[in-house]
Order: structure tokens, then sequence, then C-alpha cells
């Protein structure tokens, strides 16, 4: 079969800023003329599979390279609904300034994004109506963002029920179905060192360093102090927990249906909220997809 033949049903889980590593994998399967013609997706898999299916990734990819901490800050809406820390109307109403306020019909791709209806524990396939009301659905991460109700139902990230979701292309008419699952398993080449011992000639140069932080800190106050002052610690807790369940439910689900190929990005390779770390994540994917790929070649 020629490779310009080759068609994909392509699978992109959920894991907050490693899904970054989705914009790799997709980088990687154009460069070697496969065509992705169908896209599941849940949570961060969603978000970036349907900016892809807009044809907008090229646009995302640079807007996602040059945000810092900073900017994700200001991105932060606080909500002050009990059911989640961010509204999240910035991020979103960012992305359609970005993309476009497109619907899921119009796409070129076929798309579907995953949200969890909680309160009947059911998954939730969103294949129609506007493409970022499905994605900031798909994309609400318990405590963090507040959820979203469509159609008389309550929707939270469809990673809670189903972070590598396959069965949406089990009708596919295409070559091979590509799971990309963000829950691998932990690699030591990603622990997080000790800090190195202070030497006391470098107190001068620590000095100023605290200065300079202490007055980026200052900025950042003033910019969004409310944001800032908040406690982070507890949802890094809270997300670290989710992490390690949607893990455990992704290596069942790929078991029960497993796709024709798998890529896996281990779940320490970042954090959920790291989006400063998207240069890391999008070379992290593109090698990966060349690891578990490159047979086809």
């Amino acid at each position: 079969m020629s490779p310009h033949t080759r068609t994909v049903s392509l699978v992109l889980g959920s894991g907050g800023a490693r899904g970054l590593a989705h914009i790799g994998i997709i980088r990687w399967l154009e460069e070697h003329h496969f065509k992705v013609v169908s896209i599941s997706g849940c949570s961060m898999g969603a978000l970036i599979g349907g900016v892809y299916a807009a044809g907008k990734l090229d646009e995302f990819e640079k807007w996602v390279l040059a945000i810092d901490k900073f900017d994700i800050i200001t991105l932060l809406d606080l909500s002050w609904d009990s059911s989640g820390l961010i509204k999240g109307d910035k991020i979103i109403n960012t992305l359609i300034q970005l993309v476009g306020d497109v619907h899921i019909e119009s796409l070129p791709v076929k798309f579907t994004a995953i949200a969890a209806d909680i309160k009947r524990e059911k998954e939730v396939w969103m294949n129609s109506g506007r493409l970022f009301d499905a994605i900031r659905a798909s994309i609400s991460l318990p405590l963090f963002f507040t959820p979203v109700e469509r159609d008389g139902v309550v929707l939270i990230d469809g990673g809670v029920l189903n972070p590598v979701p396959i069965a949406p292309t089990f009708h596919d008419h295409t070559d091979m179905t590509i799971a990309v699952n963000l829950g691998g398993k932990p690699q030591k080449r990603y622990q997080k060192e000790e800090p190195p011992l202070s030497q006391p000639h470098a107190d001068a140069d620590r000095d100023i360093t605290d200065k300079i932080k202490h007055f980026i800190q200052e900025i950042k106050h003033s910019t969004s102090r409310v944001v800032t002052e908040i406690d982070l610690g507890v949802y890094d807790i809270a997300n670290q927990a989710f992490d390690a369940m949607q893990s455990t439910i992704a290596r069942e689900k790929l078991a029960a249906y497993p796709p024709d190929y798998s890529i896996e990005i281990a779940r320490n390779a970042c954090g959920t909220l790291e989006f400063d770390k998207a240069e890391e994540m999008i070379i992290l994917g593109y090698e990966e997809a060349a690891k578990s790929l490159g047979e086809l070649l």
C-alpha cells in the first residue's frame, strides 16, 4: 500500500499539558504522508484534535510556543462558583479568535469530542454544534474548570470515564487506528532532581536573582491579584490523583479495545498545567511517534 493512501483514525487522549505532545505526533504523521481523516479526542486531545481538524494547527503551535507562565496566568478568569476555580471563558475566547468560531459539521475531518455526564456516569460524544462548546465541555478538569451545561446535562472532563476514547472510531473506514495515551508509565528521566547546594561565591548572584523574582511576583500580583494568591498545592495533588486514575482506566480501555498502533507518553513527562513546556512536549511527541510507528515506513 502506498503511504500516500494510508488513512488514519487518530485517538488523542487526555492529560493536560502533556497533550501538547499530540502536536508532535501529528507533525510526524504529516511528514510521512499519513492522512488523518477521523479524530476522537478527550480533554487536551479534543482541543488539539479540534484545532487540527479546523486547519489551524500551525497558528496554534506558534501561539502556544510563544506563551509563558505569566501569559497563562492572565488567561485564568477566576470563578466564584464552588464547582471550579476557573471559568475558562478567556481561554476559549482567545482560541476562537485564533481558530475561528466554527461548527463541527463544517470540519473537513470527522471529529468527536468526549465529555462525561457525571450524574448518569455516561460518556457524551459531541460531533455536532460549535467546536469550542464541545472542547470547553471536554476540558472541564474537575476542581479546576467549572463544569459545562449542554442540553440540560452537566458535563465534566471526559478523562474521568474514558481518557483514550477509541469507540467513536469503530465504524471508520480507515486503514488504521492510532491511539495516543498520555498516561504512560513514569520514566526516570523525568524525575525532578534535588536542587544543588548553594555555593558561598554565588550569594551575590542569588541576591540579584531573588530581587528579580520579587519584582516579577509584584507584577503578577498587580495584574491578577486573586489568582496569584491562590495556593495551587491542593490542585496539584488532585491532578496527580486524577492522572493515576486516568492511567489505570486507559490501560483497561486499551486492553479491551486495542488500536492498531499505540503511542505512550510518560505521565510524569510534565505536569498537568505546565503549558510553558510546549516545545519540549512537541519534540517528545514527534520522537515517540517515530519510535512507535517507524515500522510502518
